[in-house]
C-alpha cells in the first residue's frame, strides 16, 4: 500500500502513487458515504469509471450500491491450461479463424437461442431478466465489445494456455441501469444526504428493491459466468479441430463486477468491487494485461487491508477517444509485430485497445506484492477482441 488519505470521514487507502483527479474526486465521495465500513480500498490500476473508481473496493453495512458494482456485471476473467507446449504459427491462425466462426463478437448475437440447460435458474420473477432472458439466449457464448478479448497464451510454466475477458451482455447493462434509476428515486424521496451528482445512490439490501437488485445482480453473475463457459468450451472445440489429442485442466474463473455479503472486521458487511477481484488466501485469480502484454496467473495472499481483493487488470491511462487521437497506429502495430503477436489492431478505431492506452502491467503487479504473489506469467500468442 502506497498512501493513506485521511482528510474524509473514512480513510482512502491506496495500492499507487498517482491517480488521476476524476478517479480521486470518486474515492473521497465513496469515503463520505454514511454507510461506508472502515475504508475505501483503491487498488493499483484504478481510473474514473461512473460513480465509482474502476478498481475501486468499498464495504457498506446494510445497504447496496448499484453504480458501485457497475453496467457489465459479472464481467470478468476464465483461463485454462492446455497440455499443449507449442503452436505453429499456421496452426494458431486456424484455430483463430474458427473461434471467429463460432464466437461472435462485438455487437453480434448469436443466430439461434441457445440451449436453455446452460443458463442460470432464475430466482427472481417478473423483473428484469424474465424479461429479457429470451434476448440473453441469444447473447450466451457472445463476446461483447470494448475490453473484452480471447487470447491464446503461452506461459512461463512451458504450456499454451486459453484466456478470455467478458461479461454479462446485454441483460447486465438492462439490470444494472433500472436499479440504478429505481435507487435514485427512491433516494429523492428519502431525501437521501448523499448528493445526486455523485452518482452514488443506494438501496437498503433488506427492503423489496434491494432484495430485487440482488437477485438480479447474482443472476447476471451467473450468467456472464455461462458465457464464458461456453465461449471457452467452443475455444476447446477449435483448439482440438488442429490437435485432437490436447487436454485441458479445470478452468480457473474470477469476476470484477460484483457485490456479496462478506465477514471482515468481525462484521457482515457488502463487499462492492468494482474492476477488482476477490484474493483470498490461497485463492487463485487472474490478472490480465493489455494487447500485447504479459497477463498473469496469481495467488491471493489475503490481505485484509484490501478486504481480500486486488487488481482486474492493468487499468487505462487514458480514455478511449484520447487513444484514438493520440496513440501511433503504426507504433502499435509494430509493438505487437514485433514480438511475433496475431493481434486486432487494423485501424485508427482499434487504438482504443492498444496496449498504448493502458498501464504498465509489471508496475501494476509490483505495486500490489502485498495483494498476491505470482504463480504463472503469460505472454500473448494471439488476441480477439471484442
Amino acid at each position: 500500500m502506497e498512501l493513506v488519505i485521511t482528510t474524509e470521514s473514512r480513510p482512502i487507502k491506496l495500492w499507487l502513487d498517482n491517480i488521476e483527479d476524476g478517479a480521486l474526486a470518486q474515492a473521497k465521495n465513496l469515503a463520505n458515504l454514511p454507510f461506508v465500513f472502515k475504508h475505501i480500498a483503491i487498488m493499483p490500476d484504478a481510473h474514473q469509471g461512473y460513480g465509482m473508481p474502476i478498481g475501486g473496493v468499498m464495504a457498506t453495512r446494510d445497504v447496496i450500491v448499484p453504480n458501485a458494482v457497475g453496467v457489465d456485471i459479472g464481467c470478468g476473467m476464465c483461463a485454462m491450461k492446455t497440455s499443449l507446449t507449442e503452436i505453429e504459427t499456421h496452426d494458431l491462425k486456424t484455430i483463430m479463424g474458427l473461434i471467429r466462426k463460432s464466437v461472435p463478437v462485438g455487437f453480434k448475437h448469436q443466430l439461434i437461442k441457445q440451449d436453455e440447460c446452460l443458463m442460470p435458474k432464475m430466482v427472481h420473477h417478473n423483473g428484469i431478466v424474465e424479461r429479457e432472458y429470451n434476448s440473453a439466449l441469444k447473447q450466451l457464448g457472445t463476446l461483447g465489445g470494448g475490453n473484452h478479448f480471447i487470447e491464446i497464451q503461452k506461459g512461463n510454466d512451458g504450456y499454451v494456455w486459453i484466456m478470455v475477458h467478458s461479461g454479462s451482455r446485454n441483460i447486465g447493462l438492462k439490470v444494472a441501469k433500472h436499479y440504478n434509476d429505481v435507487a435514485n428515486e427512491a433516494n429523492e424521496k428519502w431525501f437521501s444526504v448523499v448528493p445526486k451528482k455523485w452518482e452514488l445512490a443506494f438501496l437498503p439490501a433488506d427492503t423489496i428493491a434491494g432484495k430485487a437488485y440482488l437477485d438480479e445482480m447474482q443472476y447476471c453473475v451467473d450468467f456472464a459466468f455461462a458465457n464464458r463457459h461456453l465461449m471457452m468450451d467452443r475455444i476447446m472445440v477449435a483448439v482440438m479441430s488442429v490437435a485432437p489429442d490436447t487436454e485441458f485442466d479445470k478452468m480457473i474463473n474470477i469476476a470484477h463486477n460484483y457485490a456479496q455479503l462478506e465477514h471482515h472486521f468481525q462484521t457482515n458487511v457488502w463487499v462492492h468491487r468494482k474492476g477488482a477481484t476477490m484474493a483470498q488466501k490461497g485463492q487463485t485469480g487472474i490478472i490480465p494485461g493489455s494487447q500485447g502484454t504479459a497477463s498473469y496467473i496469481v495467488r491471493g495472499m489475503g490481505n485484509p487491508e484490501s478486504f481480500h481483493s486486488c487488481s482486474h487488470g492493468a487499468g487505462r491511462k487514458m480514455g478511449r477517444k484520447q487513444a484514438q487521437r493520440e496513440l501511433n497506429l503504426e507504433a502499435e502495430k509494430k509493438r505487437l509485430d514485433d514480438l511475433g503477436v496475431i493481434h486486432s489492431i487494423r485501424g485508427k478505431k482499434d487504438l482504443d485497445e492498444a496496449a498504448g492506452a493502458y498501464k504498465n502491467i509489471t508496475k501494476v503487479m509490483a505495486k500490489q506484492s502485498d495483494l498476491v504473489e505470482i504463480v504463472v506469467e503469460l505472454r500473448p500468442m494471439a488476441v480477439i477482441k471484442g
